[in-house]
């Protein structure tokens, strides 16, 4: 007789972890990265992205625990979240770095601002911002589970208290401790209304630093009061909370590990954060193929050192199979004890059983509203009006405004050749900017002529000394902490211009998007008069509320439309 299905037995089940094999309890303990996009053709980073047939061997043959997605539209990433589920053998942990909503990664879906747009609202009214991070956390929590995401890389927990930070920067709620552990432990109270894991990085702090761990290893030299003080208090306050993961940081801290990062210290891993900080939920790491790791540790090496400092979870290992085979190696070899795997599998096993009873009450939930499950269903939860509602007031609530504004219509009318520079880091890659960018389209309206300048731009500032010379130019900076880049900003193209622009009485207006380290460095050149907007979004959305500042919303609405 053939085996009977329930109609809502549609989410694996969780067998026994003690009746695996120690290949597939380290299987277990890997996570891979994969694109969010359904077909090979469309992967974006084919170094780190594998192709279906690979990802499906990895899933099913060696029985991988999770993936992590990046890319693609939150429709395609429910099909895809599905699609995974069913390669696999035993139910995954399927995660994304969504700290600023599943539209930050995922087209279609909700994108709030970053968290420091939250913590500037905190300067004025922190109950508000309370309440805003607390929203987000929901409508995250909400909107990854409707399209199959069980855990989110969020929230930032680092202090970002350096301003030439590359690669926290904006990604933090704010420069003190105080306000980081209140906006973190809200954003984490709200997703607890819809059980999927929550993850407190990157520990044990990396909001003061000016090296970017993607390419290189930043050491900290603080001492242990400060960094309790300061670093520690955040996680103390999210473990508090109940935040489900702490990722490690690649940060080399001398006060506790003169010899190995974080991520590869049992010093910071088991001493600190188990058993000092008390911490019972999943350990994490970075990804194991950013430059601070890869660029020291061998592909197999760096996994084992992970493992036994602590690690239950090996993120983005460069060689996930050579990983498996390396760490069981050092278990057969006494390396590693057998002990240590199961201590990570009950942490792991506990992690999915919550996850895989959430994931059926949606299902549950979904039935019993439509009559049946469908992608399509499950998809109403995305973007609704109240969701960005919430994103529009977090931006209105965290902009900041100077000079006079908004500018007369007479100062646009009469002007017969305006020019809209736009500053962007790689024009290739920008999610954020498309032909019907509100940046492009409504300046265009009123008469400007675009002009794009980003990182392939040839010698930029010698080709422009003409045009600089003789045109009123609308500067448009998006400026912020980028991983990879190396840098906080483009600020030495953008201060550039801004002196030239001063210098020839030619800008007419500046309007930065993203850090507000970049808006502080220009503050001090710009004459009181000159018109100035920041925003900490650079999304759409962001353009739009930034401009209508700029120009009022009287002034545009008496424009031409324009259909594109």
């Amino acid at each position: 007789m053939g085996r009977r299905y329930s109609r809502r037995t549609t989410v694996k089940s969780l067998p026994d972890w003690k009746d695996l094999s120690l290949e597939e309890q380290v299987a277990q303990m890997v996570v891979v990265r994969a694109s969010g996009y359904l077909f090979d053709h469309q992967i974006q980073y084919p170094a780190w992205e594998a192709s279906a047939q690979q990802l499906q061997f990895w899933l099913q043959d060696l029985g991988v625990g999770g993936v992590i997605l990046l890319g693609g539209s939150a429709a395609e990433l429910a099909l895809k979240s599905q699609q995974l589920q069913d390669w696999a053998k035993m139910p995954l942990l399927i995660a994304a770095d969504i700290e600023e909503g599943v539209g930050q990664r995922f087209t279609g879906a909700t994108w709030f601002p970053p968290p420091m747009a939250v913590g500037a609202v905190a300067q004025q009214d922190l109950t508000q911002a309370q309440f805003y991070a607390e929203q987000m956390g929901a409508i995250t929590a909400q909107e990854a589970l409707a399209i199959g995401i069980n855990w989110l890389l969020a929230p930032v927990v680092d202090v970002n208290n350096n301003p030439q930070n590359p690669v926290i920067n904006v990604r933090s709620f704010a420069e003190t401790p105080e306000i980081v552990s209140q906006l973190a432990c809200a954003f984490i109270r709200g997703t607890q209304h819809y059980q999927v894991l929550t993850t407190a990085k990157h520990f044990p702090g990396h909001g003061d630093t000016a090296t970017d761990s993607h390419l290189d290893l930043p050491v900290i030299l603080h001492s242990g009061s400060r960094l309790q003080q300061v670093e520690l208090s955040p996680f103390r306050a999210a473990i508090a909370s109940g935040v489900d993961a702490i990722m490690s940081a690649h940060l080399l801290i001398r006060t506790w590990d003169n010899q190995h990062p974080a991520t590869l210290s049992e010093q910071v891993l088991t001493n600190l954060l188990r058993e000092n900080l008390g911490f019972e939920g999943l350990i994490v790491t970075d990804a194991l193929v950013m430059g601070a790791i890869a660029n020291r540790y061998g592909a197999e090496v760096a996994p084992v050192m992970a493992v036994e400092a602590g690690a239950d979870i090996l993120l983005m290992p460069a060689n996930p199979e050579g990983s498996i085979k390396a760490v069981c190696e050092a278990v057969l070899t006494g390396q590693l004890s057998r002990e240590r795997i199961q201590a990570s599998l009950e942490r792991i096993w506990k992690a999915k059983t919550k996850v895989i009873r959430a994931a059926q009450e949606h299902r549950n939930r979904v039935e019993a509203s439509e009559g049946k499950f469908s992608i399509t269903n499950s998809l109403s939860p995305l973007a609704q009006p109240a969701a960005l509602a919430t994103a529009a007031s977090i931006l209105q609530d965290s902009q900041s405004v100077g000079g006079s504004l908004p500018l007369p219509p007479e100062s646009i009318n009469s002007q017969p050749q305006l020019r809209n520079l736009i500053v962007v880091d790689d024009a290739l890659i920008c999610n954020f900017l498309g032909r019907n960018s509100p940046a492009l389209v409504l300046p265009r309206k009123l008469g400007y002529e675009l002009q794009l300048v980003d990182c392939h731009t040839p010698t930029p500032i010698a080709a422009m000394d003409n045009a600089l010379e003789t045109r009123l130019t609308l500067l448009q900076l998006f400026i912020r902490g980028n991983p990879f880049r190396g840098s906080a900003g483009l600020t030495p193209i953008a201060e550039n211009l801004v002196k030239r622009l001063l210098k020839n009485e030619a800008l007419q207006a500046i309007v930065v998007y993203g850090s507000p380290y970049a808006l502080k460095r220009f503050l001090p050149e710009l004459p009181p008069e000159t018109p100035y907007v920041f925003s900490y979004g650079q999304m759409p959305k962001a353009q739009e509320i930034a401009l209508e500042v700029l120009f009022s919303q009287s002034t545009l609405l008496n424009t031409v439309t324009y259909f594109l």
